[in-house]
């Protein structure tokens, strides 16, 4: 053991250790947890270099759990991925053979082909989601998976040595505060992935031809109908188009290897403007799912054929092709008023000392009829709970419920990027400026509400030696309830850790950002209570800001707190 594992050796590598993260941002308590292990370096250094003995229980707390590890998670990730290219190479051998079908064989020949090829697909975007998501749960679970058993061992190692106490009375403040920079990188870990099997869930149960969300109105793989000295051949390019310049992109993809490297090559792409897009009618081509486009750079028509029939009409759609599009529904704007009088309700009933208060669920079947009784379109708005008919689990159960089934989150889409970014800052200072800025943005009744229900869990926090609902545990509640991501997919879901501190930043700051007032930080700056009226308003040199004078006093204010009146405009 003392060869393998010296102290020196084993201090110089968790030096140099560096985790590997998904996204491009940590979280505070991300950082903590990946640099516990130069602190725990810089704690073995100091230890005399002449005992390098491990404790007897070393593999117990050290190294049975890391090759449980190994073998329970990478090895399981391992197996998901042969899994994976099995399933590949499968579906796509099956796809080339049925988009080679004719279009003249029998309908009901064609029927069963489709339905095949349809099972063959749900089995490969089974094992896809599968794969990726063993992959994302290894990657988080090593943030708290490799470093509990190296704090366990250290804190074996203490014991050992007679000079132990000591070390063990210096380390034990930051040992608390790792601990709670654990608990909260599990809790953001647990919340991100139930927020992601529900995702699977979702994703498995719906159809798969859709269109992805991302930079592109429209992207994936078409077959592009080429002249060759024997005829024409249909060769598979990876396309993407973007319907506000109308650009269309084509790029090269291989052949080989279609199972493992199923991806654009580096190719240059050929990049054309789009003129027109028409549906190829089926009896004028030997081939399936075609559609012919015009485009400013050749002259005729370019012939693509597309996976399927609704990824045929997906492509027809986001090109303005002529085929009958469905519009998507308009969403209907949230009821804050609805809302409010249920929170109004919620907080007449809570037991501020009640243990696991919002996170322990209520039976499903009153917190039901609590939402319709509540929340319904035929709610009174002034009706009352009987705490004897709902219990304070079905009251905090339906409460979540609603905000969570709000067509748009209380903090909105339009400013969820801005929030996330906010709470990416290094600054602590700056986070809480940047979250009491967007605050002000967001419309004037997701205020009152946001108002109300942090105002309450402010409450609920401070009784958090009872209830155990500490702020960050508050947070990973309603993180992703108040500022939920309008698109639900996994890089989405990886920013939850990043909605859970905002959650926390808004409780922990809470006079000082929800309060529509603005408190002067510097000599310059003047404070002033909401509705208040400006004299002589000018711009300042930092265009954030503007001169005004209050009270007879002037200073500085800051411009996004402020309405201007059309006098105001037209001086400025």
């Amino acid at each position: 053991m003392q060869d393998l594992f010296p102290v020196q050796k084993f201090s110089s590598s968790l030096q140099d250790f560096q985790f590997e993260c998904i996204g491009d941002v940590e979280t505070d308590d991300e950082v903590n947890v990946a640099q516990s292990f130069k602190e725990f370096a810089q704690l073995l250094n100091t230890v005399e270099e002449e005992r390098r003995r491990l404790i007897q229980n070393a593999n117990d707390v050290l190294i049975t759990p890391l090759e449980r590890f190994r073998r329970e998670q990478i090895d399981a990730a391992k197996e998901e991925k042969k899994k994976f290219d099995k399933e590949s190479e499968k579906y796509y051998s099956a796809l080339e053979k049925h988009l080679n079908l004719s279009s003249k064989k029998k309908d009901t020949f064609l029927q069963e082909a489709d339905v095949q090829i349809e099972k063959d697909k749900e089995v490969f975007y089974d094992a896809s989601l599968e794969y990726v998501f063993k992959i994302q749960e290894v990657q988080e679970k090593k943030k708290f998976e490799f470093v509990e058993p190296l704090l366990a061992f250290l804190q074996g190692l203490f014991t050992f040595y007679h000079e132990g106490y000591e070390l063990v009375a210096e380390f034990e403040p930051y040992k608390q505060q790792l601990q709670f920079n654990l608990q909260n990188t599990r809790n953001n870990f647990e919340s991100t992935k139930r927020e992601v099997e529900k995702l699977m869930q979702r994703m498995r149960s719906a159809d798969h031809d859709y269109r992805p969300p991302s930079q592109w109105t429209m992207e994936g793989f078409l077959y592009v109908q080429e002249k060759r000295p024997l005829g024409f051949a249909w060769i598979r390019h990876y396309c993407t188009y973007e319907k506000g310049t109308k650009t269309f992109t084509v790029s090269s993809a291989e052949n080989k290897s279609i199972g493992k490297q199923y991806i654009p090559v580096s190719a240059p792409p050929e990049i054309f403007k789009l003129k027109s897009c028409v549906r190829r009618k089926a009896d004028s081509i030997d081939k399936r799912f075609c559609f012919d486009i015009e485009v400013v750079e050749r002259h005729g028509v370019i012939t693509l054929q597309a996976l399927s029939e609704s990824n045929r009409r997906l492509w027809m759609e986001a090109m303005d092709g002529r085929e009958p599009v469905r519009q998507p529904l308009v969403p209907r704007s949230c009821t804050y008023y609805l809302i409010h009088c249920g929170i109004a309700c919620v907080f007449l009933h809570s037991g501020l000392n009640t243990v696991g208060l919002y996170r322990v669920g209520g039976v499903s079947s009153k917190v039901q009829r609590l939402m319709s009784a509540v929340f319904g379109a035929k709610a009174s708005p002034d009706m009352d709970l009987d705490a004897d008919t709902w219990d304070l689990k079905t009251i905090t159960s339906g409460l979540k419920n609603y905000l969570s089934c709000l067509k748009e989150p209380l903090m909105t889409y339009e400013l969820h990027k801005e929030f996330i970014m906010a709470v990416k800052s290094d600054e602590q200072d700056n986070r809480v400026r940047s979250v009491q800025a967007l605050i002000h943005k967001l419309p004037e009744k997701n205020k009152e509400m946001l108002d109300l229900l942090i105002n309450h869990l402010v409450r609920v926090s401070s009784h958090s030696g009872v209830n155990l609902m500490t702020v960050p545990n508050l947070g990973v509640i309603f993180g992703p309830t108040l500022l939920r991501s309008h698109e639900e997919t996994v890089a989405a879901m990886m920013n939850i850790k990043f909605q859970n501190i905002v959650v926390e930043i808004l409780i922990d700051n809470y006079e000082l950002v929800t309060i529509f007032s603005y408190k002067a930080e510097h000599a310059g700056e003047l404070s002033f209570p909401r509705g208040a009226l400006f004299s002589d308003v000018y711009p300042s040199e930092d265009p954030r800001w503007l001169q005004a004078t209050y009270e007879e006093k002037t200073g500085l204010i800051p411009k996004n707190y402020v309405v201007f009146s059309n006098v105001v405009k037209e001086e400025l």
